[in-house]
C-alpha cells in the first residue's frame, strides 16, 4: 500500500495532469474557460472570488516554500525550526481561512442562485468536493500539528519525500511515518491534480500573468480639427447664423 500511495500514485497523477491538459488544449479549446456566471449574480462573487483566489495563491506559495526549500537552508540563514514553524503556521492558517471563506461563499452562491445552480454540472460538483476536501484536510493537519499532543516536523518527512520524487527514487518510508492527517491531505491533493485538466480549474494555466509585465497602453483623444486651426479656446464657440 505504501508503494502504491507514495511511489505510484504521484507519478500517475502527474501523467494524467500533463496528458489531460495537452488533450484539453488540443481538442477542447472552446471549453477552456471558467464558464463565468457573473451575469447572474455578482454580490457574493465580488467578495468570494478574491478571497478564494488570493487565499489560494498564498497557500500555494507556502507549499512551494515548505516542500522545496530544505530545512538546512533556512537554518543556514538563521531561521530556526521554531521561528519557521510559528511563521508558517500563522501565515498558513490566515491564507487557509481566506480560502475557506471564499469557497464557502462561492458554493453558497452556486447553490442559492437559481441560474447559477442550473448551470452547475456534475463535473463542477465533483471538482468542488475534491477542492474543498483537500483544503479542509490541509487545514485540519495544520491545526492538529499545532494544538495536538505530538508536533510533527513535516520538513523531515513529507518535504524530503516530495523532493525524492524528482530524481525518481521516492522515499516511501518517510511518508509512512507522517501522521494520517497529512497523508489524507496528500492523497486528496494528488487526486485533485489528476482531476484538474478536466474541470474549470484548468483556466489557472491561462492566468493573464503577461499583463503584469506588458507595456502600458497610451490612450490619446482623436483631434478632428484641420491643420492650422490653432488650439481650441475655452468656453462656448461662436455659431454662424
Amino acid at each position: 500500500m505504501n508503494t502504491m500511495l507514495w511511489a505510484v500514485l504521484p507519478y500517475l497523477s502527474l501523467v494524467v495532469l500533463i496528458g489531460g491538459t495537452v488533450w484539453r488544449h488540443r481538442y477542447d479549446r472552446f471549453g477552456w474557460t471558467t464558464r463565468s456566471s457573473q451575469l447572474y449574480e455578482s454580490r457574493l462573487l465580488r467578495v468570494g472570488s478574491p478571497l478564494f483566489h488570493y487565499g489560494l495563491l498564498f497557500v500555494v506559495a507556502g507549499h512551494v516554500v515548505g516542500l522545496l526549500v530544505p530545512q538546512s537552508w533556512t537554518n543556514a540563514v538563521g531561521v530556526g525550526e521554531h521561528a519557521y514553524h510559528v511563521a508558517a503556521t500563522a501565515l498558513g492558517l490566515a491564507a487557509a481561512a481566506a480560502t475557506i471563506a471564499g469557497i464557502v461563499l462561492l458554493i453558497r452562491r452556486r447553490r442559492t442562485t437559481g441560474p447559477v445552480f442550473l448551470a452547475t454540472t456534475r463535473n463542477d460538483k465533483l471538482m468542488y468536493l475534491f477542492l474543498a476536501g483537500t483544503i479542509l484536510a490541509g487545514t485540519a493537519a495544520t491545526l492538529w500539528n499545532t494544538v495536538g499532543p505530538h508536533e510533527h516536523n513535516y520538513r523531515e518527512t513529507i518535504s524530503p519525500w516530495f523532493r525524492s520524487l524528482s530524481y525518481l527514487r521516492p522515499r516511501t518510508e518517510l511518508m509512512a511515518r507522517a501522521p494520517i492527517t497529512y497523508q489524507v491531505h496528500v492523497v486528496l491533493a494528488m487526486l485533485l491534480f489528476a482531476l484538474f485538466p478536466f474541470t474549470r480549474l484548468v483556466h489557472a494555466f491561462s492566468a493573464p500573468v503577461g499583463y503584469l509585465f506588458r507595456p502600458y497602453v497610451v490612450y490619446r483623444s482623436r483631434d478632428a480639427r484641420p491643420p492650422g486651426a490653432g488650439e481650441p479656446r475655452p468656453g462656448w464657440e461662436p455659431v454662424d447664423r
